[in-house]
Protein backbone atom coordinates (compact mmCIF):
# COMPACT_ATOMS: atom_id res chain seq x y z
CA UNK A 1 0.00 0.00 0.00
CA UNK A 2 1.27 3.45 -0.80
CA UNK A 3 1.15 6.48 1.47
CA UNK A 4 -1.34 8.17 -0.87
CA UNK A 5 -3.67 5.13 -0.76
CA UNK A 6 -3.40 5.04 3.03
CA UNK A 7 -4.16 8.75 3.45
CA UNK A 8 -7.19 8.44 1.16
CA UNK A 9 -8.45 5.42 3.11
CA UNK A 10 -8.11 7.31 6.41
CA UNK A 11 -9.76 10.49 5.11
CA UNK A 12 -12.71 8.52 3.72
CA UNK A 13 -13.20 6.77 7.10
CA UNK A 14 -12.23 9.46 9.65
CA UNK A 15 -14.75 8.38 12.31
CA UNK A 16 -13.71 4.73 12.42
CA UNK A 17 -11.13 3.10 14.65
CA UNK A 18 -7.71 2.12 13.32
CA UNK A 19 -6.30 -1.38 13.78
CA UNK A 20 -3.26 -3.43 12.76
CA UNK A 21 -3.16 -7.19 12.16
CA UNK A 22 0.19 -9.01 12.06
CA UNK A 23 1.08 -11.61 9.39
CA UNK A 24 0.20 -14.45 11.81
CA UNK A 25 -3.34 -12.95 12.03
CA UNK A 26 -2.89 -11.77 15.63
CA UNK A 27 -4.06 -8.21 16.23
CA UNK A 28 -1.80 -5.53 17.63
CA UNK A 29 -3.52 -4.49 20.89
CA UNK A 30 -5.89 -1.64 20.05
CA UNK A 31 -4.24 0.67 22.58
CA UNK A 32 -1.16 1.20 20.36
CA UNK A 33 0.28 4.64 19.65
CA UNK A 34 1.90 5.84 16.44
CA UNK A 35 5.10 7.33 17.84
CA UNK A 36 6.96 8.10 14.61
CA UNK A 37 6.27 8.96 11.00
CA UNK A 38 9.56 8.57 9.14
CA UNK A 39 10.91 9.00 5.65
CA UNK A 40 13.39 6.15 5.28
CA UNK A 41 15.87 6.18 2.41
CA UNK A 42 18.26 3.28 1.89
CA UNK A 43 20.99 3.37 -0.75
CA UNK A 44 22.86 0.13 -1.32
CA UNK A 45 24.72 -1.99 -3.82
CA UNK A 46 23.58 -5.54 -4.53
CA UNK A 47 25.91 -8.52 -4.94
CA UNK A 48 25.84 -8.02 -8.72
CA UNK A 49 27.22 -4.49 -8.39
CA UNK A 50 24.00 -2.58 -9.14
CA UNK A 51 23.39 0.54 -7.06
CA UNK A 52 19.84 0.57 -5.67
CA UNK A 53 17.70 2.95 -3.67
CA UNK A 54 14.67 2.17 -1.54
CA UNK A 55 12.38 4.86 -0.12
CA UNK A 56 9.51 4.20 2.28
CA UNK A 57 7.24 5.94 4.74
CA UNK A 58 7.53 4.08 8.02
CA UNK A 59 5.09 4.36 10.90
CA UNK A 60 6.24 3.15 14.30
CA UNK A 61 3.53 1.51 16.42
CA UNK A 62 4.21 1.30 20.15
CA UNK A 63 2.27 -0.15 23.08
CA UNK A 64 2.21 2.26 25.97
CA UNK A 65 1.04 1.66 29.53
CA UNK A 66 -2.32 3.37 28.88
CA UNK A 67 -4.60 0.52 27.87
CA UNK A 68 -7.52 2.89 27.27
CA UNK A 69 -5.74 4.73 24.43
CA UNK A 70 -7.39 4.47 20.99
CA UNK A 71 -6.44 6.05 17.69
CA UNK A 72 -9.14 6.88 15.17
CA UNK A 73 -8.55 6.91 11.42
CA UNK A 74 -9.10 10.69 11.41
CA UNK A 75 -6.45 11.23 14.09
CA UNK A 76 -4.03 9.05 12.12
CA UNK A 77 -4.74 11.17 9.01
CA UNK A 78 -3.99 14.32 11.03
CA UNK A 79 -0.65 12.86 12.20
CA UNK A 80 0.30 12.14 8.58
CA UNK A 81 -0.71 15.66 7.53
CA UNK A 82 1.68 17.09 10.15
CA UNK A 83 4.49 15.06 8.58
CA UNK A 84 3.76 16.25 5.03
CA UNK A 85 6.42 18.98 5.15
CA UNK A 86 9.31 16.47 5.27
CA UNK A 87 7.89 13.60 3.23
CA UNK A 88 8.94 13.74 -0.45
CA UNK A 89 6.29 14.46 -3.08
CA UNK A 90 6.58 11.01 -4.66
CA UNK A 91 4.21 8.30 -3.49
CA UNK A 92 6.03 6.04 -1.02
CA UNK A 93 5.38 2.46 -0.01
CA UNK A 94 4.05 2.28 3.55
CA UNK A 95 5.64 0.12 6.25
CA UNK A 96 4.72 -0.38 9.89
CA UNK A 97 7.45 -0.90 12.48
CA UNK A 98 6.31 -2.82 15.55
CA UNK A 99 7.99 -4.70 18.38
CA UNK A 100 6.56 -7.98 19.60
CA UNK A 101 9.27 -10.66 20.01
CA UNK A 102 11.66 -8.33 18.16
CA UNK A 103 11.41 -5.05 16.27
CA UNK A 104 10.19 -5.78 12.76
CA UNK A 105 9.13 -3.78 9.75
CA UNK A 106 6.04 -4.96 7.94
CA UNK A 107 4.80 -3.98 4.50
CA UNK A 108 1.06 -3.41 4.28
CA UNK A 109 -0.44 -6.41 2.48
CA UNK A 110 -4.01 -5.13 2.41
CA UNK A 111 -6.72 -3.12 4.10
CA UNK A 112 -10.25 -3.85 5.23
CA UNK A 113 -12.93 -1.35 6.16
CA UNK A 114 -15.77 -2.49 8.41
CA UNK A 115 -18.55 -0.56 10.15
CA UNK A 116 -16.21 0.15 13.07
CA UNK A 117 -12.60 -0.07 11.88
CA UNK A 118 -10.01 0.55 9.21
CA UNK A 119 -7.76 -2.49 9.57
CA UNK A 120 -4.37 -2.85 7.94
CA UNK A 121 -3.24 -6.41 7.26
CA UNK A 122 0.53 -6.47 7.63
CA UNK A 123 2.66 -8.73 5.47
CA UNK A 124 6.09 -10.26 5.94
CA UNK A 125 9.36 -9.02 4.49
CA UNK A 126 11.71 -11.52 2.93
CA UNK A 127 15.32 -11.38 1.85
CA UNK A 128 16.28 -12.31 -1.69
CA UNK A 129 19.26 -12.20 -3.99
CA UNK A 130 18.73 -9.19 -6.25
CA UNK A 131 21.14 -10.44 -8.93
CA UNK A 132 20.34 -14.18 -9.23
CA UNK A 133 21.53 -14.32 -12.84
CA UNK A 134 25.03 -13.42 -11.60
CA UNK A 135 25.10 -15.50 -8.42
CA UNK A 136 23.76 -18.71 -9.95
CA UNK A 137 20.99 -19.14 -7.39
CA UNK A 138 19.07 -22.34 -8.21
CA UNK A 139 15.29 -22.31 -8.20
CA UNK A 140 13.70 -23.90 -5.11
CA UNK A 141 12.46 -27.45 -5.62
CA UNK A 142 8.87 -28.24 -4.62
CA UNK A 143 8.58 -25.33 -2.21
CA UNK A 144 11.82 -26.11 -0.39
CA UNK A 145 14.51 -23.48 -0.15
CA UNK A 146 17.77 -24.48 -1.80
CA UNK A 147 20.82 -23.65 0.28
CA UNK A 148 23.67 -24.23 -2.14
CA UNK A 149 26.67 -21.90 -2.13
CA UNK A 150 27.65 -20.03 -5.24
CA UNK A 151 31.24 -20.52 -6.38
CA UNK A 152 33.63 -18.24 -4.48
CA UNK A 153 34.37 -16.24 -7.63
CA UNK A 154 30.70 -15.55 -8.41
CA UNK A 155 29.50 -11.94 -8.11
CA UNK A 156 32.62 -10.74 -6.33
CA UNK A 157 32.41 -13.12 -3.38
CA UNK A 158 35.50 -13.56 -1.27
CA UNK A 159 37.11 -16.87 -0.30
CA UNK A 160 34.60 -17.31 2.51
CA UNK A 161 31.75 -17.56 -0.01
CA UNK A 162 29.95 -14.56 1.50
CA UNK A 163 28.88 -11.67 -0.68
Amino acid sequence: MTLFQFKTLLQDNRDKGFRLVLPDQSAVPISFHITEVAFVQKTFIDCGGTMRELKTCQLQAWLGPDEDHRIAAGKMADVLNRAAHFLPPEDLELEIEYESAQISQYPVAGAEVSDQFVTLQLGAKHTACLAPELCIVPAPKSGAIALEMAPSNACGCGPSGCC
